[in-house]
């Protein structure tokens, strides 16, 4: 599939999801949508009811994620962070009330409907340092070194050029700044066929990377500290509904791909340096002027 069919792809799905919550219907990525494959258990149960209470009820059921990246993301008040494929908005809306009324979110999303379902849920939640951007997250439209933390919710792997991803998250961070995403992994060798029908199961294992493969591409776009946790390991009983659907014979596959899927937050940094580029040696915040582009 070429880079550009993988787009419409993504788009189409996506948007359609969009529509149909809008439109009042419930399942954005359950069962009950034809728009996104039935992606339970990755998309169900990620959020604690303390964490939505209060947001709109459109921007929870439009959760299409794999993991809870605002929970992990350590985030503070007064940072600027970004969503990558912000969707429906939660991610944005959660990093919102963490980040404060000194602080910003940004969400980015090339889908109109998404989009548009995202702002009105900015409204209803009255959150007014939100900002929802219209863009690709392969051409990020920020600056330079203009974000403290950049998060995603399983959509990097959607991506057909994750090398270009990660190396526009590097250059809109600040240095020092944090990489603090939820996506999903592949923990050791599938079989390509397999894989490929495993990745029937739903959009949002599709173009799972494999973890040394992670780390390496973002090594190569220059982050550091990199870790990858496993928040959730994926069964193949939790698949078994919807291959079996698709005619896959899940006992078949069940040894090649039992417990090689996981839903991972993932943690790296951008390295902070002098105006010059050279690592920076600090005594303590007292002491140390800020970097370019770092805040006071």
């Amino acid at each position: 599939m070429s880079d550009k069919s993988i787009k419409e792809t993504v788009q189409s799905k996506y948007g359609e999801a969009a529509r149909r919550l809008a439109g009042g219907e419930a399942g954005g990525c359950g069962c009950s949508s034809s728009a996104i494959p039935c992606c339970d258990p990755i998309s169900s149960n990620l959020y604690q009811q303390s964490e939505t209470a209060g947001l709109p009820e459109q921007a929870v059921l439009a959760s299409l994620g794999c993991g809870n990246p605002t929970a992990l993301a350590e985030l503070r008040a007064g940072e600027t962070v970004l969503d990558l494929g912000s969707g429906g908005g939660i991610d944005v809306l959660l990093s919102a009330r963490r980040v404060g009324p000194t602080g910003k979110a940004y969400g980015l999303d090339m889908t109109d409907d998404m989009l548009a379902l995202a702002r009105e849920n900015q409204r209803k939640a009255g959150a007014t340092n939100v900002t929802f951007l219209k863009g690709e997250i392969e051409n990020i439209p920020l600056p330079d070194n203009s974000v403290d933390v950049v998060i995603s919710n399983c959509v990097i792997n959607l991506s057909a050029d994750k090398d270009r991803v990660l190396r526009e998250t590097f250059r809109v961070l600040r240095p020092g700044g944090r990489f603090a995403v939820s996506d999903v992994v592949v923990r050791g060798e599938v079989p390509a066929k397999v894989r490929k029908s495993v990745e029937l199961w739903v959009g949002c294992v599709a173009g799972a990377m494999e973890e040394s493969e992670y780390r390496a591409k973002l090594k190569a776009a220059g982050f550091e500290g990199i870790q990858i946790e496993p928040t959730r390991i994926y069964s193949v009983e939790d698949a078994r509904q919807f291959l079996t659907a698709e005619g896959i014979d899940v006992d078949a596959i069940a040894p090649l791909v039992e417990g090689k899927f996981a839903s991972a937050f993932v943690r790296a940094k951008k390295p902070a340096a002098n105006q010059t580029g050279a690592p920076r040696e600090c005594c303590g915040p007292a002491c140390c002027p800020p970097a370019e582009g770092e805040k006071q």
